[in-house]
């Protein structure tokens, strides 16, 4: 069942004297819908009514004192029909409280609706808390794996998008989060040795099934190179990427690039208590001994807003087994709707991180140099 959900405020420019005045002035309109209709109110906070439809259908109606009126109202469904009432009934709203005090209001909001059980999930949190509505209009491909669920789903902007757990991953829109995970297109690949850490829609990563979904509906990102892991110049392991780096490790192993594409930083600003800070420590560690001197080293960072965290994550890098400085740049990725930084580089005797994060249409490159 769809059940919309339409938010309205309205903001008075000065605290209002008889909240009861508000209430009395605003109830006719909802006793016309034959709406049941239960009332709370609280000294020097004001009011709180309640109104509820045969149907299911209800509104609360908030009435503060310092001057602002909210309405909320949940319909039972999504029809024409059912937005035109919605609509007519806030538009009724409007003008009674335009009466009641004189057209002096100083802002009216309506918001879309937010429509909650659907068959498709438009809603997907940015890395700062901030809810999205996306385009979508079909489910292209939704499983569970032993590690996670997997969903692809059809944009009308983006194309299919990759989402892990929750977690918008990539669009085929996206070419710019590649561009920048490798280097904005100011490194020369060409004979070199590379080490991809995750990447799933066309890299090293430990779920088979994130690999399949993606070499069926993600194409126009990996292409063909997931019809065959084991191509003329590349190899795809499906295998936990910490093993393989202490096996390189001790071969002696060594690489001209790592990209990390394994996980975002931690949203977490207590790296002391969360273990995916020491796993993110841990990467750079290993992946620092499998770095040819002149190599260079690339990841993502997260989302531009979340400040402390990535203040965070640079102070982790002075807890690496080596030194490193590290410098950042910035780009846009279209379907993450946020900003994101990326980097890290070897070269002489130093490492030098880039680091980047992207999430919306931005990338950051960071930079950091190890002394040996």
């Amino acid at each position: 069942e769809l059940w919309p959900c339409f938010f309205y405020t309205l903001d008075v420019p000065k605290p209002l004297a008889d909240c009861n005045a508000v209430l009395k002035a605003l109830q006719p309109i909802f006793q016309e819908q034959g709406m049941t209709e239960t009332v709370h109110n609280w000294e020097d906070h004001g009011y709180l009514a309640t109104y509820i439809k045969k149907n299911g259908s209800f509104a609360n109606l908030r009435i503060h004192p310092h001057g602002v009126v909210l309405v909320d109202l949940q319909s039972y469904s999504d029809c024409t029909k059912g937005r035109e009432e919605v609509d007519q009934l806030l538009n009724k709203v409007e003008e009674r409280m335009k009466d009641l005090f004189h057209g002096n209001i100083k802002r009216v909001k309506r918001l879309p609706a937010i429509l909650r059980g659907g068959v498709i999930d438009r809603y997907w949190p940015t890395a700062d808390g901030r809810l999205v509505e996306y385009d979508i209009d079909e489910v292209v491909y939704d499983e569970d794996s032993p590690f996670q669920n997997i969903k692809i789903l059809h944009s009308k902007q983006f194309g299919n998008i990759l989402i892990l757990s929750g977690d918008v991953n990539l669009a085929e829109s996206d070419l710019a989060y590649t561009q920048a995970i490798m280097g904005s297109g100011k490194e020369d690949y060409t004979g070199k040795e590379v080490l991809i850490l995750g990447g799933g829609d066309g890299a090293s990563n430990i779920d088979q099934m994130v690999i399949d979904g993606c070499k069926k509906y993600m194409r126009k990102t990996c292409g063909d190179v997931l019809d065959n892991l084991n191509g003329e110049c590349y190899q795809v392991l499906i295998e936990d990427c910490i093993p393989v780096l202490k096996r390189y490790a001790k071969e002696g192993r060594m690489f001209d690039y790592v990209i990390n594409d394994l996980t975002a930083v931690p949203i977490s600003t207590s790296p002391e208590e969360d273990s995916t800070w020491e796993f993110l420590r841990l990467i750079l560690d290993l992946s620092m001994k499998v770095l040819k001197q002149d190599g260079k080293y690339f990841t993502q960072g997260n989302c531009i807003n979340l400040t402390d965290a990535l203040t965070l994550y640079e102070e982790q890098l002075s807890r690496l087994y080596c030194p490193v400085e590290f410098s950042k740049e910035t780009v846009c990725v279209p379907s993450y709707m946020e900003l994101y930084p990326y980097e890290l580089k070897k070269s002489g005797e130093c490492v030098l991180i880039n680091q980047a994060s992207l999430d919306c249409l931005e990338v950051m490159n960071s930079s950091a140099r190890r002394q040996f």
